[in-house]
């Protein structure tokens, strides 16, 4: 048979009847994200050599960009589990045509979560003293070993998808066991929803305890303050949105269909429906704190607040531009169906969940609690930001390889006939 040589180089690699780019303008894009990666590794390498002197945490921010980032991601991620959950647990057939995309993500914002918890950790050598000399009255000891934990469960639901690409399927043993691992992910999928759950919870449960920060201490629900309720449900509010952001993202890049309207729409009514029921104890537990938490610490509401960069314009985008309205857009049929009114709520929602991990963990730290005390402004430098770049590179090039040469969209060759 005689060769196309109008085809890139790495066409057999590539889904069954699916098209991409040359593989020169893959290189490319590879050779862009590339180069921010190695600015992100050779930051991480002078943490890891120098230690956190070489970033701009000190005795009050302890806590800075690198946890606001950690935290933000895998609150964003949160729609791998979630997605996973009604999936295979409530059995929602549409959702089989973005699960694979959503368990990437998940992956992605898991592994670089932890990595980028190595370099917070200061001493990269004793990383392994939270697993074997753990502390059992640390809700940070629960987090670190459901994170862990749940990273695991997410190699094992990416793996299946690996073992379909198109020349490894063609192996029996593995075409064989990417389909006995599929006729269990729905344990997997159990599993992952219960880890997550209570890592997400354990995360805000964390800042709800601290009765040294007025900012973020919170009554409780028998052993957990509110917080750990707020995170779960936050993220599970903004996760499935940033899954369709992300799916997006990839249609405009590669010009083609790869999710349907159908099951974007249904991604952002179920947002919708957990965002509106998170904004439901947001807003009493932030009237609680400002009436009654407050007052027991001696403190006003006004004195949570300073400046511009810990304003309270921050709790109002939160709640109303980042809240209200894009739980409204996303649960009005009329108004979700109008891709430009959607889009920009997905954006605000994923924004709004930023927003409400920022507070958390910068302004509850730059908040002065003893009379010496003044308002601190925290200025992460060059090297935090470059860690957190190399997530995010890392992330597009997994991506990038995924959508290439994996059966990301099973659906992609039928959107794309139409």
């Amino acid at each position: 048979m005689e060769k196309n040589y109008d085809l890139p180089v790495d066409h057999e690699l590539f889904p069954e009847g699916t098209k991409r780019c040359s593989f020169s303008k893959f290189s490319v894009w590879m050779a862009v994200v590339g180069v921010v990666l190695a600015w992100g590794v050779y930051a991480a390498f002078r943490v890891l050599r120098y230690g956190l002197g070489e970033t701009a945490l000190d005795d009050y921010f302890s806590f800075g960009l690198w946890i606001t980032f950690d935290l933000a991601v895998i609150a964003l991620g949160a729609g791998a589990f979630f997605t996973g959950l009604l999936r295979y647990i409530l059995n929602i057939d549409p959702l089989k045509h973005i699960i694979n995309l959503a368990v990437i993500i998940g992956f992605i914002c898991y592994s670089g979560a932890m990595l980028i918890l190595v370099l917070d950790i200061g001493q990269p050598l004793r990383a392994w003293f939270g697993y074997w000399h753990a502390n059992v009255h640390s809700m940070l000891t629960e987090v670190t070993f459901c994170i862990t934990c749940y990273c695991i469960v997410l190699i094992i639901e990416y793996i299946p998808l690996i073992l379909e690409q198109r020349q490894l399927n063609k192996i029996p043993f593995l075409h064989h066991l990417a389909h006995n691992l599929h006729v269990v992910m729905p344990l997997f999928a159990g599993v992952g929803a219960f880890l997550s759950t209570f890592h997400q919870g354990s995360l805000g449960g964390m800042y709800g305890v601290l009765f040294g920060r007025p900012y973020v201490l919170r009554d409780g629900f028998f052993i957990w303050p509110w917080t750990f309720f707020l995170f779960v449900i936050s993220a599970v509010g903004s996760g499935p949105v940033f899954t369709v952001l992300v799916a997006t993202l990839m249609e405009k890049m590669t010009g083609k269909k790869l999710v349907s309207w159908e099951v974007k729409s249904l991604m952002g009514k179920i947002a919708g429906t957990m965002l509106a029921v998170y904004l439901v104890f947001k807003f009493a537990d932030t009237w609680a704190w400002a009436t009654d938490v407050l007052p027991r610490s001696g403190l006003t509401f006004d004195q949570n607040f300073f400046g511009t960069i810990y304003g309270k314009w921050l709790l109002w985008a939160e709640l109303g531009l980042c809240g209200v309205i894009p739980a409204i857009v996303l649960l009005t049929p009329s108004l979700r169906n109008r891709p430009g009114l959607f889009y920009t709520a997905a954006i605000l929602d994923c924004v709004g969940i930023t927003i409400n991990r920022y507070v958390f963990t910068v302004q509850a730290l730059a908040m002065p609690v003893m009379p010496f005390d003044t308002w601190e402004t925290y200025n992460p430098n060059w090297a935090e930001w470059g860690a957190s770049a190399m997530v995010i590179a890392y992330g597009a090039i997994i991506l990038s390889l995924s959508y290439r040469y994996l059966p990301v969209f099973p659906q992609e060759k039928k959107l794309n006939a139409e």
